[in-house]
């Protein structure tokens, strides 16, 4: 059975590898379709997030192209009317991307700048039925990038982000000459060094401007929401880094006011998870903090349409990133607030408001879906909405249309991405086919949800994705997930794609270990100083539940794999539970807790997790530490790491690459030096699971050591 899966040879880029015919004949020469390849996951199409007009009667979405032979990635932009179905290409400026209706027919998007501008600037224009553009201009000019940008629902009122140091006034002043050296000076004061990838500019931040609209150019200087430099003003980034994005910054229906997130950055920024929201009205010299009294995380700021409200989303556990997301309301008239969810044990993600104010649109993680709800912000009741029914899967890009019809895209294990319409709160209809086709056409795989007694007797939840209509046994790989709070869920991934290693052949069995997300606060705390405990019975269980589950999966040739928390199970597992694998895939993982402490970039994660800092609590860093276990290793291990890699620094896979070798373990390791935390790159994506199959396959193939 292995040999009809048998792992393409992706890193020589061979011509059959590049060839990805959509019917392979088995030995009867009857067609059939083609499993899954890496090639096939780098170059299926991607759906971006769909922006609809305001009237509700047309859609822009773009889907995103890798090239099979130059792994170039190119976008095209489609416009849909919702009523008909019609759709049309749109032609946007070279180099033009994040189109986003501002009315019913005005776009705004980003463009290289022209006439004494440098880099991408803001541009607008009219979007016609056929697709064309029309009046298209040029709305900002300045000699440095915008990084991005959002306009006021009535288009009065545009705000501008990009890097600019913190003493400037003007978004676009000139920056102060670099020393004669390449040497970057840090203060103990400043905060981060280097956060996830990147290494810090000492003065220079992530900041927001805002101009008045005229016309639809702006009209007078723009204006810095963070205020003026000076003692006790607000330093640091909007949005925050390194995941921000556009849900840090929000309007007021009339253009008025800008609600944005920022935490302040001084030198308890690597340790504090103190983000807040803050108003800066037009003609404001300075911002206000509206939610300086909750020492925990706000964000997310989300104005009501008719003016009257605040929703946003609060933590309230200091320091702790992973603390359940309850959905507030502030009354902007008098100011009051209220918890609208505290009594709805899901952490939401995301807001949004139904144009007449009836209704709040969230989404939340729940039991391995992620659906979309429906709250009510006069009593906080909360509805689950059912838009897809019997399997929600993951559900994104919720965008009211009406006060009571949705866009939204959902993606699963089964399939990327792409966009629904919901109306009168009913089923979704699909709306694009980006990828749908090209799924189609590829040899299916089955999921199936499990649940077993775990740690403690708790319910816990799993899921086996494996290929269909295969006979035969099928070996095991026991996917372990980071986080650690986080889930697989039942989504689309372009790393860690259970269906691309499903159709190689294997059962990909993975489990929503003590610590996951998605099925309360209680059980997602319950790693909180138990990283090895919990966790590994769990993943114990787990597994031989799945194997007594399903008869075809052969427990005997079984591997495990995972990637941060994952790849800290793996260095785990092979110090305490060394017997059970045939191999292991590493992936970023933790190997020294006590070096990666004094190394990694935000404390906050290490320091709840284990009860404090290193030095306070070094007693429970060591207690789980894989350093400590080295002399039961023995299971041969593929160790993965990214040298732009801030948060697991590649230390930590040197590290375990030499224990490995000291101990004559068979052991690879694959190093990307231009990536980090995650693979991103097509060719390197491709290296990465040409290296990952080749090892699972001299292991577990026919012929495995």
């Amino acid at each position: 059975m292995r040999k009809a899966f048998k792992p393409l040879a992706l890193l020589a880029l061979s011509t059959a590898f590049l060839t990805t015919p959509a019917l392979a004949q088995d030995q009867s020469g009857v067609s059939t379709p083609a499993p899954m390849s890496a090639l096939d996951l780098v170059t299926i199409p991607r759906l971006g997030g769909p922006s609809v007009s305001a009237d509700g009667k047309r859609m822009l979405y773009s889907a995103t192209s890798t090239d099979e032979t130059s792994l170039a990635r190119s976008t095209d932009y489609r416009l849909k009317t919702l009523a008909t179905g019609e759709e049309v290409a749109v032609t946007l400026p070279e180099g033009a991307n994040s189109p986003v209706f501002v009315g019913n027919d005005r776009l705004y998007f980003l463009a290289p700048g022209e006439r004494g501008s440098t880099g991408m600037q803001v541009f607008t224009a009219i979007l016609r039925d056929n697709g064309s553009l029309a009046q298209t201009q040029q709305v900002t000019r300045y000699n440095r990038d915008v990084s991005g940008f959002e306009v006021s629902p009535q288009g009065s009122s545009l705000a501008i982000f990009g890097d600019v140091p913190r003493e400037c006034t003007q978004f676009d002043c000139a920056s102060e000459a670099a020393g004669p050296g390449s040497g970057m000076l840090f203060d103990a004061d400043d905060g981060f060094v280097r956060h996830w990838d990147s290494y810090e500019t000492p003065g220079t931040f992530s900041r927001v401007f805002v101009a008045p609209l005229k016309d639809s150019a702006t009209a007078g200087a723009a204006v810095a929401v963070d205020g003026p430099a000076a003692d006790g003003a607000l330093v640091g980034d909007t949005p925050l880094r390194p995941f921000g994005g556009l849900e840090d910054m929000a309007w007021s229906p009339d253009g008025s006011t800008l609600y944005f997130v920022a935490r302040q950055a001084d030198r308890s920024e690597p340790t504090s998870t103190n983000s807040d929201i803050y108003r800066f009205s037009m003609g404001d010299s300075a911002p206000s903090n509206l939610t300086d009294a909750n020492e925990a995380s706000d964000g997310s700021p989300a104005p009501s349409p008719d003016g009257k409200s605040l929703a946003y989303l609060a933590m309230a556990r200091p320091n702790y990133e992973s603390a359940r997301q309850v959905v507030m309301l502030r009354d902007l008239a008098t100011g009051k607030v209220r918890a609208l969810t505290q009594d709805f044990d899901r952490s939401f993600a995301s807001l949004a408001w139904t144009p007449d104010s009836r209704w709040i649109i969230a989404t939340a993680q729940s039991v391995l879906d992620t659906p979309a709800f429906r709250i009510d912000p006069r009593t906080g009741a909360v509805t689950e909405l059912d838009l897809v029914r019997g399997n929600e899967a993951h559900i994104g890009n919720v965008t009211p249309v009406g006060n009571k019809a949705l866009v939204y895209t959902r993606d699963s294990i089964a399939a990327p991405a792409e966009a629904y319409l919901s109306e009168g709160w009913s089923q979704g209809v699909q709306l694009t086919n980006v990828a749908t086709a090209r799924i189609a056409a590829l040899a299916p795989v089955e999921t199936r949800r499990f649940e077993f007694a775990g740690a403690g007797g708790d319910t816990v939840h799993g899921q086996i994705t494996k290929p269909s209509g295969v006979d035969g046994q099928i070996p095991a790989i026991l996917y372990v997930h980071g986080g650690p709070q986080g889930s697989f869920n039942d989504g689309w991934s372009s790393r860690w794609n259970p269906r691309v290693l499903a159709s190689q052949g294997y059962a990909v069995i993975s489990v929503d270990f003590h610590g996951s997300t998605g099925y309360g606060q209680a059980f997602t705390d319950a790693i909180n100083r138990d990283w090895g405990g919990k966790p590994l019975e769990d993943l114990q269980k787990g597994l031989a539940a799945a194997l007594a589950l399903d008869s075809q999966i052969d427990g005997e040739r079984a591997c495990a794999m995972g990637a941060s928390y994952g790849g800290y199970m793996m260095n785990w597992i092979e110090g305490n539970w060394p017997d059970r694998f045939k191999c292991l895939v590493q992936h970023d993982g933790l190997f020294d807790m006590r070096s990666f402490y004094y190394a990694t970039e935000e404390l906050w994660f290490p320091r709840w997790d284990f009860g404090g800092s290193y030095a306070q609590n070094s007693k429970l860093y060591e207690r789980w530490n894989p350093v400590n276990y080295v002399d039961n290793w023995q299971t041969p291990m593929l160790v993965v790491t990214g040298e732009k890699d801030y948060r697991v620094p590649s230390t930590q896979a040197f590290g375990a690459f030499t224990a490995l070798q000291e101990r004559d373990i068979p052991a690879q390791m694959l190093v990307f030096p231009d990536e980090n935390h995650w693979v991103l790159k097509p060719a390197n994506s491709l290296q990465w699971h040409d290296t990952v199959f080749g090892w699972l396959d001299r292991w577990l193939g026919d012929e495995g050591e």
